[in-house]
């Protein structure tokens, strides 16, 4: 396999060291094969201090541990590149970045959330499809070890809802859900699959209850919770019995290496395993449980 060359925009999260461990470490047991991240833009939020207090010191992991190029632009950054690994913590920028990174015409994949309201996830689907860029954005508890395995147990019939849960964390300014409560909301996703309708939501200041309604009559809801609970789980309702998902965080491998796996399969193909009007109604999904939260009333997607 040939060595992509990858950019990475955002140094603010630990999924850039995380990759790059994986990508440039031949030693280490979540090595992957196929990329290597050759220059990165820092970027960072400086009213979101989550973001404003990592930048410096991820990038410098990244640059003396790891022999990647700081630059100072994004255009510099995606310049010559086969793929973009959209990082940015802060899904508020997504789009601007998104827009810069599309000139270079390569495969993105844009780390969670794709954006922080549906009609940014919109414009940069827009963006994707009329420039043909491969575009993928998703969380890596969609490819969570045992929901992979209960997914492929179809032994007790078709699938007719689910129930996930996972820590729900609140991190103003990015709104409500989109921080901390959009992975189980993929983990949803990736059970049901699109088709949401309608979204209710009910809430204390510990936990969060979001039920969505399928146009097919499956019920799906997400559990997240703000009292020291960050395990991820589920349930899976089959018409002959439910079956219930392991620990998320007891996976053998990292969430990011089967991410990563993904990713480096969709750089390589440019198919995204997850349809763009997927991607969008993720998106849509968490926007509207944001509004039944704050309105206390029933969404329609």
């Amino acid at each position: 396999m040939n060595t992509m060359k990858i950019a990475m925009i955002g140094c603010d999260t630990s999924h850039c060291v995380a990759f790059a461990k994986m990508l440039h470490l031949s030693d280490d047991p979540d090595h992957l094969e196929g990329g290597r991240i050759v220059k990165a833009f820092p970027g960072g939020s400086h009213d979101f201090e989550l973001s404003a207090s990592r930048v410096e010191g991820i990038s410098r992991e990244l640059a003396d541990k790891y022999g990647i190029s700081l630059v100072s632009t994004i255009a510099e950054a995606v310049e010559g590149v086969d793929a973009v690994l959209l990082e940015s913590v802060d899904g508020r920028q997504h789009l601007e970045q998104f827009k810069i990174c599309a000139q270079a015409g390569k495969p993105v994949f844009i780390d969670k959330p794709l954006a922080a309201s549906s009609a940014e996830a919109r414009a940069m689907i827009e963006i994707a499809e009329k420039r043909r860029i491969p575009l993928l954005s998703a969380s890596a508890l969609r490819w969570a070890d045992d929901l992979d395995r209960a997914l492929a147990e179809t032994e007790l019939g078709p699938l007719y809802g689910a129930d996930m849960q996972g820590p729900m964390a609140f991190q103003p300014p990015l709104p409500g859900y989109f921080w901390y409560g959009i992975h189980a909301v993929e983990m949803l996703y990736r059970a049901l699959g699109p088709g949401c309708r309608k979204v209710t939501v009910r809430s204390t200041e510990r936990d969060d209850i979001i039920v969505g309604d399928w146009s097919d009559g499956r019920i799906g809801t997400v559990r997240g919770n703000r009292h020291g609970n960050g395990f991820f789980a589920g349930t899976l309702h089959r018409e002959k019995g439910s079956r219930s998902l392991a620990n998320a965080s007891n996976q053998p491998r990292s969430f990011y290496y089967r991410l990563l796996q993904e990713i480096l399969q969709f750089f390589e193909t440019g198919a995204s395993p997850v349809p763009a009007s997927e991607i969008f109604e993720v998106i849509r999904f968490v926007e509207a449980a944001n509004e039944s939260r704050e309105k206390d009333q029933t969404v329609t997607l």
